[in-house]
């Protein structure tokens, strides 16, 4: 092996201190050797070495003004001094009289005597404090044996895969159980090469790694789907860089927010995002994130949470902490400045309220919650000035939503969209993601024309190259014939009935586009991809599990493909299984407040003492944004209020709307005491709320143990019922619990049930297979 190449000095024996400096453990034992050489050559004899060392030692001892060297310096500090003067006597005998190619030699030698890898049926290392590369290199060598030595060896394999695991990517002991079964040992050597810092990768690129490796295995079978399944170009920013980055920022002093008020923690958010925004990191952080950009090009990037709770098995933590997209157009100082402000930004979002407040709720609040960074390549196609990918989504393995009862749960569900899929995971405006049962894609909750028009996708979540943004258009500004992917995604709405794309030939300029996706659904090479996606994971994890997807269209011939990207995926949080429902048939008409026969979950909610109410109607006809900001504020401190009693939340549109002249926005904090949360659905400009379900919101309200029930109340297809005289003339206690908000008491009402006559209760009965659900007093 040819000697790296070292600095030269005027004198032999610096050149040998100089190289051995490069082997800080094995210099003693090259020094050992290299005296053997000495003695044995009869340069000098070991007495007279060692005479020598003595002396030189005293000497030394002199010159640092040690008059009194037997009784002034301790035993261990004098074999210290011994040893380093052996050490630079060595090197100097060394130098004078045998010269460099012989030690080139010993070092040599002393490498080969260098435990190694070893392909013998015992662990002669211990895995727990082995370096990296060992561990590696064992589990390769462990990989390649022979079947009948790798079953005789497996178990050792299985150790270093397990230590690996709990360094790099999650010591949560149910992860470990399922990943150390999938994971080869060159998966976990990709992990570890595109680690940026220390620490562990977190939850999000751990659910993300394992569910592709999952799907990535070979069933067997000829319609295997493994050839099919991709993830984007991905690094990991460690767990251990944020500690860094507060660390040198002075940023520490944050991190007791979380045991703070909620109200403190809202106030003091807003400082603590600029307070990281001004923050610097390491030098050797910031080069390995010029090399990833390198690495990326001008592709666009998105940055993503991974923090180690995120994407748990029990705690999903959707939607809590925070996710960027940078376009990524500009100059390679600007990309990276955009990119540190990203990773900035997701430091700084541990300390975001709802995330607090989540981990108070599940008893996490004293746990360390360190943050990992997944940087990815934005999964995509350019088309014209805009680049987005063909479709995105969520996907679920269990449906609970069964608009038909030949729907099987069993089967999965989509939400599907053009366009990055943060309009099929948030609650947005004005707007419907496609949502198709994997057992009937071709079966809709809507059934007319006008109903598919009016619940179809109208707005695309875009990045603008020219002008270097994250962008919402309306797909009509994007959407046009050219668009090589027209006929899997559209429709033409021909007034009273919508016409499949066959030929561009056969459109007519003024036709309307409509994104119904049924070419999509109506090809089971895509149906099958994505149900099989699903069932894989499910089986491999033992429980459902929900995934953020992208899918390429590979247009060919005999037929088209479909390639997935899986962007994460997370078991799927679920509420123990409610026994079956039965609903009383002669429950007296008027104890009936409000009934639903449309897309009803199953479950129940009894002995409710308190209602809030927010009034649909006149939140539509209220024109003041700051009185609706002010109403969403009000609900969250009921929430805080009533939080030892029971109580449902009734209100317009979508709760959660970012939109606030569509529904309430509140969010996490606001609303996880409900027992129930009502989505009433009124028109209002044409358009009718959309159902959480497969958004974060509504992840939320599973985990909470929240009930979700929409009342359809002008749609023909569902028969739903609210008493409104008991809602508008039941006397309003807003005013007794919180006298600060009594100005909002038009909108706002508190029904205490306590108060009426026989002191009363609500039931909430919710029977999903037969699509009817009851909310009663008794």
């Amino acid at each position: 092996m040819t000697s790296p190449l070292l600095p030269r000095s005027v004198t032999p024996a610096i050149d040998i201190y100089i190289r051995l400096a490069q082997f800080p453990v094995l210099a003693d034992k090259i020094r050992a050797r290299m005296r053997e050489d000495l003695f044995s050559r009869g340069i000098t004899d070991e007495a007279s070495f060692e005479a020598q060392v003595r002396e030189k030692a005293i000497e030394s001892q002199r010159r640092e003004r040690l008059t009194d060297p037997y009784g002034q310096e301790e035993t261990h500090v004098w074999q210290k001094r011994k040893s380093r003067i052996r050490d630079f006597q060595t090197d100097a005998l060394f130098a004078d009289n045998l010269g460099g190619v012989l030690l080139d030699t010993i070092i040599q030698d002393v490498l080969k005597s260098q435990p190694s890898p070893s392909s013998s049926p015992g662990l002669n290392f211990n895995p727990e404090i082995s370096p990296w590369e060992v561990l590696f290199r064992q589990g390769e060598i462990y990989e390649q044996l022979p079947e009948a030595e790798y079953k005789r060896d497996q178990h050792h394999l299985e150790e270093i895969k397990v230590v690996l695991i709990k360094r790099m990517i999650s010591d949560q002991l149910p992860y470990i159980g399922v990943a150390k079964n999938i994971f080869k040992i060159r998966d976990l050597r990709y992990i570890y090469d595109r680690r940026i810092g220390s620490g562990k990768i977190g939850g999000k690129a751990a659910g993300l790694m394992l569910a592709w490796r999952i799907l990535q295995q070979e069933t067997g079978n000829s319609d295997g789907i493994h050839p099919y399944i991709g993830i984007p170009q991905s690094y990991f920013i460690g767990t251990e860089v944020i500690y860094e980055f507060r660390l040198m920022n002075g940023l520490d002093h944050f991190m007791n927010q979380k045991y703070r008020s909620l109200a403190e923690i809202r106030e003091e958010y807003p400082r603590i995002v600029e307070a990281h925004l001004a923050g610097d990191f390491p030098p050797a952080i910031i080069n390995q994130l010029r090399a990833v950009m390198a690495d990326i090009g001008d592709n666009p990037i998105i940055v993503r949470s991974s923090s180690l709770l995120e994407d748990n098995f029990g705690y999903a933590f959707a939607g809590k902490y925070n996710s960027y997209f940078c376009p990524n157009q500009g100059t390679a100082e600007e990309n990276l400045n955009a990119l540190l402000n990203a990773v900035r930004r997701v430091f700084a979002s541990t300390l975001n309220p709802d995330a607090i407040l989540y981990r108070q709720k599940h008893g996490l609040i004293d746990y360390d919650e360190r943050m990992a960074v997944l940087i990815q390549k934005a999964v995509g196609k350019p088309y014209g000035r805009y680049y987005f990918p063909v479709l995105a989504g969520v996907a679920f393995s269990q449906n609970p939503f069964r608009w038909n009862q030949k729907i099987r749960r069993e089967d999965g569900f989509l939400r599907l969209v053009w366009g990055f899929g943060t309009r099929a995971v948030d609650r947005v405006s004005n707007d419907y993601p496609r949502l198709i049962a994997l057992s009937h894609p071709q079966l809709r909750p809507e059934t007319t024309t006008e109903a598919i028009r009016q619940y179809s996708q109208w707005y695309i979540d875009v990045i603008d190259t020219q002008d270097n943004t994250f962008k919402t258009l309306h797909v009509l500004d994007i959407l046009d014939e050219k668009y090589p992917y027209l006929r899997y995604i559209t429709s033409v709405n021909r007034d009273d009935y919508l016409q499949e794309i066959f030929s561009i030939a056969s459109l007519q300029p003024d036709d309307e586009f409509i994104l119904t996706f049924n070419g999509l659904t109506k090809d089971r090479r895509f149906v099958n991809l994505m149900r099989t996606a699903l069932q894989q994971l499910e089986a491999t994890y033992q429980r459902p599990v929900d995934v953020e997807f992208v899918v390429d269209i590979l247009p060919g011939y005999p037929h088209t493909e479909y390639r997935l990207h899986v962007l994460q995926c997370r078991p799927l949080s679920q509420r123990a299984e409610d026994a079956a429902v039965a609903i009383p048939a002669d429950i007296p008409a008027e104890s009936i407040l409000f009934t639903s026969n449309h897309l009803v979950p199953d479950g129940r909610a009894e002995g409710i003492r308190y209602i809030v109410f927010v009034d649909p109607e006149r939140y539509f006809d209220l024109h003041d944004a700051t009185t609706k900001h002010e109403l969403a504020r009000a609900v969250g401190r009921l929430n805080k209020r009533l939080e030892e009693e029971s109580c449902i939340l009734m209100g317009p549109g979508r709760w959660g709307s970012v939109n606030i002249d569509l529904g309430v926005h509140v969010s996490y904090a606001d609303i996880f005491n409900t027992k129930v949360l009502v989505e009433i659905a009124v028109a209002h400009d044409g358009y009718m709320p959309e159902l959480s379900y497969g958004t974060h919101f509504f992840q939320d309200l599973v985990e909470a143990g929240i009930h979700s029930l929409a009342l359809h109340l002008e749609d023909k297809t569902d028969s739903a019922t609210l008493k409104w005289a008991f809602f508008r003339n039941s006397p309003n206690q807003l005013d007794e619990l919180l006298p600060e908000d009594a100005r909002l008491a038009p909108y706002l009402k508190v029904i205490d049930l306590a108060l009426l006559p026989g002191n009363p209760r609500l039931h909430v009965l919710m029977n999903g297979a037969q699509d009817e659900a009851v909310g009663y007093l008794s």
